[in-house]
């Protein structure tokens, strides 16, 4: 196998069918990875059954959840590291066809390049997002590649996510351009933008109360995330990846003092995020 994919999967018993339907589970040289991970509805069951039984599509039933957490184990423990690329993509999203090939062909052309980024194709932001992701050279979790030599030295220094970070797309990104070094080291062509490779996200909707409720959580996440990439960012500039700790609650009550909620609307959702955050320090 010289591709392999990992589709990261909680509680996903709605869109995973969708997701692996959009897929092209019958490339002869592409393994694939299902991760359901901290679930309790039938995600697993109805990933098997969109698998049809085919040996190169592997369910993974993992009792803990955190898409963090269960990026270590796939990166760490479930991948071979002769991998030609590795794809990453969440088990809600559609994935537009071709893109793999995209992916592969955008790593190829940039032998420098650390990882490529799939564009979101659907939602009234997604020319805004698109764009910002050429401008900042981001990645979305719903689909990026890294190339498999970036995913070889990851293997070999040992490095994690953090098990709680919210969002491993931005840490992974901040890797990529960095080489796995410091802030200081910044290159932005180390990750290029992929216009061929795409994803639709499901959209929040008003018939649909569920997303509701989706978007609420999501938006709480967010807030975290504001305050963890905080931490992260004072970790990447002054020590690099080998200074990112096992959990970011380890330090929080360092940084709590310093933190309070945002204006307007956001702070609403700062105040959940903290709160939390308390709680876990």
């Amino acid at each position: 196998m010289t591709l392999a994919v990992l589709i990261f999967a909680h509680q996903e018993e709605r869109r995973i069918g969708l997701c692996l339907a959009s897929l092209p589970l019958d490339r002869p040289d592409t393994l694939f990875h299902v991760l359901v991970n901290g679930t309790t509805d039938a995600t697993v069951a109805r990933a098997k059954a969109a698998a049809g039984g085919r040996g190169n599509v592997i369910v993974h039933d993992i009792a803990q959840g955190g898409k963090s957490r269960t990026w270590n184990h796939a990166v760490h423990d479930l991948l071979t590291g002769s991998e030609e690329a590795v794809i990453f993509m969440d088990g809600d999203a559609e994935i537009v066809g071709g893109s793999f090939d995209a992916l592969v062909a955008c790593l190829a052309a940039y032998p420098d390049a650390n990882a490529a980024a799939g564009m979101p194709m659907n939602g009234r932001m997604a020319a805004a997002y698109r764009d910002g992701l050429r401008v900042e050279g981001g990645l979305f979790g719903d689909l990026y590649a890294l190339s498999g030599r970036f995913v070889r030295e990851i293997r070999t220094r040992g490095l994690r996510l953090p098990e709680d970070l919210i969002g491993d797309d931005g840490l992974v990104a901040a890797w990529a351009h960095t080489g796995l070094e410091r802030d200081s080291q910044w290159v932005h062509e180390r990750v290029v933008m992929c216009d061929r490779a795409g994803f639709l996200a499901e959209q929040v909707s008003l018939a649909r109360p569920s997303t509701w409720t989706m978007q609420y959580k999501r938006l709480i996440n967010y807030s975290v995330r504001f305050y963890q990439n905080r931490i992260v960012s004072d970790i990447m500039a002054r020590e690099g990846p080998d200074g990112l700790p096992a959990r970011l609650s380890s330090l929080y009550a360092d940084w709590l003092p310093r933190w309070r909620p945002r204006p307007g609307l956001t702070g609403w959702f700062d105040r959940k995020a903290l709160a939390r955050m308390r709680r876990a320090a």
